[in-house]
């Protein structure tokens, strides 16, 4: 039986991938999430495996040293997938310290813990397997032509993308170094259920439903290459079974679209659903640019697509309806997380509803 330590598991794509793990190895693995609980953090995302026998959920800061040492040396962890991260760019805008500690310093608490378990004489434990998670935004903005691949220069443009641009390299010094067994997956941006509201998607989805202004910033045609995240956790999964030491891995999922087409096509989607006339183009509102925003992202695949096979198997236009469905049938789970600090956020943002 394999045991995964998945930290960050109370998050979006980490609770995705932990449903996803159940649903493929049912009886045959143990998973432990370990979670801080912040704001973007939800055990309900979790509630339908939450009494399976083999998992068992830990709240812990990946920062805390002792915390995290007692975990190693008491559980016997084949593998390591770090989702645990601060990811929004407007949140590092703000206030960068927060992502400095925890995508930087935890990332390295964690690393430096499993290398100390997993240390032989001769090297590691066979069959012992780190992943850190990151994102495209650690190579920068692309122009009009090319994509990124796994050799192109990191050139992040935000707090947020220099904490994970940051731990990806003190990822890879410790294979480098150490020989440690240590992947790297670089993802496009995800999409799908339990995304929480402050990301573009499922904040036009609440935004629109509630009949609050969509905030587009500056012109709205700022690219981004859209990946299903089921479809990322299947990659994680097969790039830590197939995927070669030390080596990075892009996942991506040939579906670049302009911001403003995805508001666009959100509203016409709901209109079509609910037939809410209310719910129109009418409601987008530009605001001012974000600093320092990235222009285009789109991610060259071939690496893992020769390695291990995968392929994304999701449309964008299939996901991307089956995302609104879900969020409309689960209001509840929405109306929960918005409310309190998450509301004093948004306007400090936004300005409010204007």
């Amino acid at each position: 039986m394999k045991t995964y330590l998945v930290t960050g598991g109370a998050g979006f794509i980490g609770s995705d991938f932990i449903r996803y793990l159940f649903s493929k190895y049912k009886d045959s693995i143990r998973v432990i999430n370990l979670d801080k609980l912040t704001y973007a953090g939800n055990l309900e995302n979790l509630k339908d495996i939450d009494s399976d026998n083999g998992y068992l959920f830990i709240k812990a800061d990946i920062c805390d040293k002792p915390s995290v040492d007692t975990l190693f040396s008491s559980m016997d962890i084949d593998y390591v997938v770090n989702f645990a991260a601060e990811t929004h760019v407007d949140r590092s805008i703000i206030d960068s310290g927060e992502f400095i500690r925890t995508n930087v310093l935890g990332t390295q608490n964690l690393l430096e813990a499993a290398r100390k378990q997993w240390r032989r004489e001769d090297g590691f434990t066979q069959g012992k397997r780190f992943l850190q998670v990151s994102t495209d935004e650690v190579y920068g903005s692309l122009g009009r032509d090319g994509l990124f691949t796994e050799a192109t220069p990191l050139d992040p443009h935000s707090p947020y993308s220099a904490s994970k641009a940051a731990a990806d390299l003190i990822a890879k010094s410790y294979h480098d170094t150490y020989g440690f067994p240590v992947n790297i997956t670089r993802c496009s941006n995800n999409y799908g259920p339990y995304q929480f509201p402050e990301k573009l998607i499922p904040l036009m989805i609440n935004n629109a439903i509630n009949h609050r202004k969509l905030p587009l910033y500056g012109d709205g045609r700022q690219v981004r290459d859209w990946l299903h995240v089921r479809d990322h956790s299947r990659a994680i999964d097969m790039v830590l079974g197939m995927g070669e030491p030390g080596r990075i891995y892009n996942i991506g999922g040939h579906n670049e679209r302009e911001n403003i087409h995805i508001v666009r096509e959100i509203i016409r989607r709901l209109q079509e659903i609910i037939g809410d006339k209310d719910i129109n183009e009418g409601l987008i509102s530009h605001v001012a640019d974000r600093p320092g925003h990235d222009r285009r992202y789109a991610i060259d695949p071939s690496r893992i697509r020769k390695e291990t096979g995968w392929e994304p198997v999701k449309s964008f236009e299939e996901g991307l309806f089956e995302t609104i469905s879900w969020y409309l049938e689960n209001t509840g789970w929405l109306r929960n997380i918005t409310s309190g600090e998450y509301m004093k956020y948004y306007e400090s943002v936004y300005g409010g509803d204007k």
